[in-house]
């Protein structure tokens, strides 16, 4: 049975809001969900995630080894997997092709976390992860420089990656991250972006570690 509160549903429902938003197109992106019992229910390689059913989610163990499921997982399940296995308090991610998020990973600009606020205490800093292979074991390699203390990721020439103690969080930074880029690009095009005083970056990330060793 798949109830409202399923991990099936809420992949079903964050994989619906990104097709909704336009930050998947085709069979873009992946989700994924830390299950109890030491499992991950991933999206499966190939389909379109707004239009997923129970039925199309995969689960597997930490090893990557299938448990359930008729399809195959996503081919960034490696990626997924590493999170997980880095970040043990990491319950979601979420994956996509955003435009905005991506038009800086594919640029040479970064995207950094000290315009807004509320970027700075909800995400924190947002590195550029170096160029990897999609589908390969690289682009977990990739993301080693920052695993340990960042929630978002532009993969370069890729996409935007983002984490939470929740699928819900991972979306809703998702979601943050693409509106931030594109402000910061609107910004830009009206002549400049002025960032945040130093020392309210410094305030304002002391609020989002405590927050973060709260919910921990």
């Amino acid at each position: 049975m798949t109830t409202s509160f399923s991990p099936e549903r809420k992949i079903i429902e964050i994989g619906r809001k990104l097709y909704q938003r336009g930050m998947l197109a085709g069979t873009d992106g992946n989700i994924s969900m830390r299950l109890e019992g030491g499992h991950i229910m991933i999206t499966p390689a190939g389909r379109p995630k707004g239009e997923l059913a129970a039925d199309d989610l995969v689960t597997v163990d930490f090893d990557g080894k299938h448990v359930h499921g008729r399809l195959a997982a996503s081919s960034e399940m490696a990626m997924h997997l590493y999170v997980y296995r880095l970040r043990p308090e990491v319950m979601g991610c979420v994956h996509s092709h955003a435009p905005y998020a991506t038009a800086f990973a594919v640029s040479g600009e970064p995207l950094d976390a000290d315009v807004l606020p509320e970027v700075v205490v909800f995400v924190g800093d947002i590195p550029k992860a170096a160029y990897a292979p999609p589908g390969t074991e690289a682009v977990a390699a990739s993301l080693a420089p920052y695993i340990d203390h960042c929630n978002a990721f532009l993969l370069k020439n890729h996409g935007l990656l983002t984490l939470g103690s929740s699928l819900e969080q991972a979306y809703h930074r998702h979601e943050t991250v693409e509106h931030y880029a594109r402000i910061v690009m609107l910004a830009r095009q009206l002549g400049g972006v002025d960032t945040l005083p130093a020392e309210d970056v410094q305030r304002l990330s002391e609020i989002r570690r405590k927050l973060e060793t709260k919910g921990s």
